[in-house]
């Protein structure tokens, strides 16, 4: 039976932290709620420590996995594991073995494999028109457009193929937004402010964005004039938002890549006003956690405070590539014919599936679900793993969940795997990430639950705080 928050409420002492609710024990580890309102990467880049698989691999798979090593780029660390196919929240390898899915294709598949209403959409405009480039006009993308500017703060769209694509978009339509503000100013502003933990995307100025500099460093020069600040720190984006230097800040109201952590309404609302008085754009990088994954569509939603620019990809059109920048009309208006454009983006296919998606995840009805599994995650996890000695914190928002650990979390993500569970890491590799599909049952939740608390014990005696 689930437990009640008032029993919750009775073991851990309660501290508010707009608008998290944060849980310590009487060890001092903190716990934090939500609101209603080989090592695996979480973004698989290679990793030469990526542990040795445990079990052995079939044929079929050795197979697969051996072709892919002769013939692919080595920029991937994947786990040892070849999947078939899926249904649900549940995937099928090769051999047939079945696992939970708490990945979603890192936050990609919001309504699970194979959802009847997604597949019709897919099929039906596979039958009727596939592409056709931007140099016409096609009704899925004008209807999904139209849809996209009803039911959010955004004026106007532009399409693209990913998210990190979405974020080229906005810091070229943020440095054009200077220059058309200032015509008469030789040096109009140009830099940009970043954050702490921030994961913005892989192309040169997504990549610039991005603050671990281990994505950086091999690649640079990257796209120059980005400040990096402490996500949160008031006092430094008071300082460093500047007129005339500031073209945009961009910021994860909810941070996925960098540890499952969030900012506050009073630093977003300090940002939304420090942003309008320098004369620069506040962008929010909803690529993962939007769309209904907090339990509010937009995950800026809870917070009060909307931004001139946001980027979604991920979960939109159900796995298949699609990206959006959406803006107001005044950064609109700086944008003119020829200022940026893509081949393949807003395709009729991606566009007439991403409308079977957002038909579910806009109902109200299915937010509110959102909202009530992701409490009810979060208490199985406070009951099964709270007084595990590896496990520091539990913090999230809807179903975007981290445990954060005492050590590095591969082993955990290793041995869940091996026992049908799939999870991401997150952070420093010390988070482990939850990510379902949002469709997951209570059921399917206690059982990831289940799982993660038999494999912790994988964790004993690799206790070391990440650097």
């Amino acid at each position: 039976m689930m437990h009640s928050l008032q029993t919750l409420y009775m073991s851990y002492t309660y501290t508010q932290v707009n608008p998290l609710f944060a849980f310590k024990s009487d060890k001092g580890r903190r716990f934090t709620f939500r609101a209603a309102v080989p090592k695996v990467s979480s973004c698989l880049i290679s990793d030469k420590q990526q542990k040795v698989e445990a079990n052995p691999l079939s044929r079929e798979s050795e197979k697969v996995i051996e072709i892919e090593r002769n013939v692919f780029v080595g920029t991937y660390a994947r786990a040892p594991v070849v999947f078939k196919s899926g249904k649900g929240c549940k995937l099928y390898d090769v051999d047939g073995k079945e696992y939970l899915d708490m990945t979603a294709g890192i936050a990609v598949n919001s309504l699970g494999h194979g959802d009847p209403d997604w597949l019709n959409a897919v099929v039906e405009q596979a039958n009727t028109l596939t592409h056709v480039s931007n140099v016409y006009y096609s009704l899925p993308q004008v209807t999904l457009g139209k849809r996209l500017v009803e039911c959010s703060f955004a004026d106007r769209v532009f399409f693209t193929n990913s998210g990190t694509e979405a974020n080229e978009a906005a810091i070229k339509f943020s440095r054009k937004f200077q220059r058309h503000s200032h015509p008469d100013k030789k040096n109009p502003a140009t830099e940009f402010i970043s954050f702490s933990n921030s994961f913005h995307g892989r192309t040169m100025g997504a990549l610039a964005l991005t603050s671990k500099e281990h994505y950086r460093i091999p690649f640079e020069p990257v796209m120059p004039g980005v400040t990096f600040l402490e996500y949160g720190n008031i006092k430094e984006a008071q300082k460093a938002i500047q007129p005339g230097k500031t073209a945009a800040v961009f910021v994860e109201p909810i941070q996925g890549e960098g540890g499952i952590h969030s900012a506050t309404k009073d630093f977003l609302q300090l940002l939304r006003t420090m942003c309008d008085d320098a004369g620069a754009l506040l962008v929010f990088d909803e690529v993962q956690c939007g769309l209904g994954r907090t339990g509010h569509l937009w995950a800026h939603e809870a917070f009060g405070v909307t931004p001139d620019i946001m980027t979604l990809a991920k979960p939109l059109a159900g796995g298949l590539p699609i990206g959006v920048a959406l803006t107001t009309e005044k950064v609109a208006a700086a944008i003119n014919t020829g200022d940026h454009g893509s081949t393949f983006a807003g395709g009729p296919l991606v566009c007439h599936a991403a409308l079977a998606v957002l038909d579910k995840i806009q109902n109200p009805v299915f937010l509110a679900s959102v909202s009530r599994k992701g409490l009810y995650l979060k208490e199985l996890l406070l009951e099964k793993l709270g007084d595990n000695s590896h496990v520091k914190e539990v913090r999230g928002f809807g179903l975007i969940v981290g445990i954060e650990l005492d050590a590095q979390a591969s082993p955990l993500v290793d041995a869940c795997r091996d026992a049908g569970l799939l999870v991401l890491t997150a952070g420093k590799g010390n988070v482990v990430r939850l990510v379902p599909p949002l469709v997951i049952s209570e059921r399917e939740l206690e059982h990831a639950v289940d799982v993660l608390t038999a494999c912790l014990p994988s964790l004993d005696g690799n206790s070391s705080s990440p650097s």
